[in-house]
């Protein structure tokens, strides 16, 4: 079947998730084609093969029967896991992503069902970083699960038991890790939807000893920084300037006001008291704040400032004045018409982030946004909305703050120049990058990051920026191949360009250039649980 012939009858499918399922099969029976497709068609296929229709995928990944493209790895392998990734059909792997299916998107524990997450950020590391998709290994620990669900569901391959805490879970995790090192000792490693426990705690162990980076808490730090500062380009504003009011104080909120603080350390010279200052955080229980210190988990503490409490998010609106509403809870509606029609009679562009996954966990869409505030907001989602056009006729594509502008730059720029350590001023030097690249004229039709359509080429000058920094650093090395350090910026698009996937067909070339390219780069190994 054409590429044409597939996409119409893609088109026509019902629902998302048989585009999905339809896109999957795809890849196991033509990956030359799958990839053809994903390439010439970014914008429109991302949303089936990752966000929002995978959360729905994960949750039936088993009930569905789907093959795996990566490789399980459970408690009951326990002293066998070099082995196992030593028994891998494709050995030269560079980069790992690796849940354990804990929290999932906001649809929490989902089990081995988590692989679908694993397999989505491989293929954006390809389609979006250019990184081969056979160098890519998605990984799922399988350490049990507390869905009750699941645990009572005969279709579920996972282990039946409840998931392993503490010292038993550190045991597995830690076999994991020192196994990749031991088997390739370069290879960095993307932690992802780890529960907010063992997340802080899994990143904390590791971060400092080999190349490693949680995406959930630093990639959606650096892509909430970058719409904040691409925002401020928009209105005018400065980001010492504002006051940010956070629903939700769990990995991915804590790590975006962490990143705005350093940030604030950096560019405008606040000490990281002061920084952390101007971001308050309502979690379940109300404001968190100094009295309620005893109760806060580790992660909430500094942010937990001497401000009289207050039980919700609309009062704490009223009383904080925000000129920044971040919602990363994952609780639809949560941000109410009169919730953002407050927001607008305190701001005159007040900031609408309403980040959580998938769109049935928005805390507001696009429209409720901007139609609260006269058209006034600065508006981000985790998830994709359509255009809209406001009354007066204004036309505004409203920006997603999709992770995918930024983890797979600082993936394959570390991957390339076998960086040591991914700080935290990786991400800072992303986030500014990032939020630089919209022109006026875009930022002025509510885009803040480029279009979807457009991904690859934003990551591939992120890529060369992150090389360049990384390199000039000390963190990493020149890329494999490189003898000097090229002179000027076109001079590193070359060394990044060079290494960079692209499908055969998509560019041209011969059938036996296509055949060569395929047999070397699209290895599509497969795994039983």
């Amino acid at each position: 079947m054409s590429s044409d012939a597939l996409l119409a009858k893609l088109r026509q499918l019902p629902k998302d998730i048989d585009r999905y399922e339809l896109l999957r099969n795809l890849q196991q029976d033509n990956a030359e084609l799958f990839f053809q497709l994903l390439f010439q068609h970014t914008e429109e296929l991302l949303p089936y093969v990752y966000t929002p229709t995978v959360g729905q995928a994960c949750q039936e990944y088993c009930a569905r029967g789907f093959s795996t493209r990566g490789l399980y790895l459970s408690a009951a392998d326990k002293g066998r896991m070099l082995q196992k990734l030593r028994a891998w059909p494709q050995q030269e792997i560079s980069l790992a992503v690796v849940t354990d299916g804990e929290r999932i998107l906001g649809l929490g524990d989902l089990g081995v069902g988590g692989m679908g997450i694993s397999e989505g950020k491989a293929l954006l590391y390809t389609v979006a970083g250019g990184v081969p998709p056979c160098s890519v290994l998605p990984v799922c620990l399988d350490v049990g699960t507390n869905n009750k669900a699941l645990l009572e569901d005969p279709t579920y391959t996972g282990l039946k038991q409840r998931r392993l805490t503490g010292a038993a879970f550190d045991a597995v995790m830690d076999e994991f890790m020192s196994a990749v090192q031991a088997w390739r000792p370069h290879v960095l490693v993307q932690f992802e939807d780890f529960g907010n426990v063992n997340a802080f705690r899994v990143l904390d162990r590791w971060r400092e000893r080999c190349c490693c980076f949680n995406d959930d808490m630093q990639g959606t730090a650096a892509v909430a920084l970058a719409g904040l500062l691409a925002g401020m380009r928009a209105t005018g504003g400065s980001l010492e300037q504002q006051t940010f009011l956070f629903l939700g104080a769990g990995e991915a909120g804590t790590a975006i006001g962490e990143l705005i603080s350093q940030q604030l350390v950096r560019r405008h010279g606040l000490s990281r008291q002061q920084a952390r200052g101007g971001c308050y955080y309502v979690d379940s229980k109300g404001l968190v704040c100094a009295a309620r210190r005893q109760e806060l988990q580790h992660h909430k503490l500094p942010f937990a400032h001497d401000r009289p409490f207050l039980p919700d998010l609309e009062s704490a609106v009223r009383q904080l004045k925000p000129s920044v509403l971040i919602g990363v809870a994952a609780q639809p509606g949560a941000f109410t018409p009169a919730i953002l029609s407050l927001m607008a009679q305190q701001h005159q562009h007040p900031v609408i982030f309403s980040l959580s996954n998938p769109t049935s966990l928005a805390e507001c869409t696009a429209q409720q946004a901007l139609e609260a505030t006269e058209g006034r907001a600065v508006f981000a989602s985790g998830s994709p909305y359509p255009p809209l056009v406001l009354p007066g006729g204004r036309q505004v594509f409203p920006a997603q703050a999709n992770n995918a502008y930024v983890f797979p730059a600082v993936g394959h720029a570390a991957v390339l120049t076998r960086c040591s350590s991914i700080p935290d001023a990786v991400f800072l030097e992303a986030a500014e990058a990032l939020g630089a690249m919209s022109s006026s004229q875009q930022l002025a039709q509510g885009r803040l990051f480029p279009p979807l359509s457009e991904i690859r080429t934003a990551c591939e000058q992120l890529t060369v920026h992150l090389v360049q920094f990384m390199v000039g650093s000390g963190l990493g090395r020149l890329p494999e191949g490189v003898a000097a350090t090229p002179g000027d910026a076109a001079g590193w698009l070359d060394v990044v360009r060079q290494r960079c996937f692209a499908p055969a067909i998509a560019n041209g070339g011969s059938r036996q250039q296509q055949q060569q390219q395929g047999a070397r780069q699209l290895v599509v190994a497969r795994s039983k649980l």
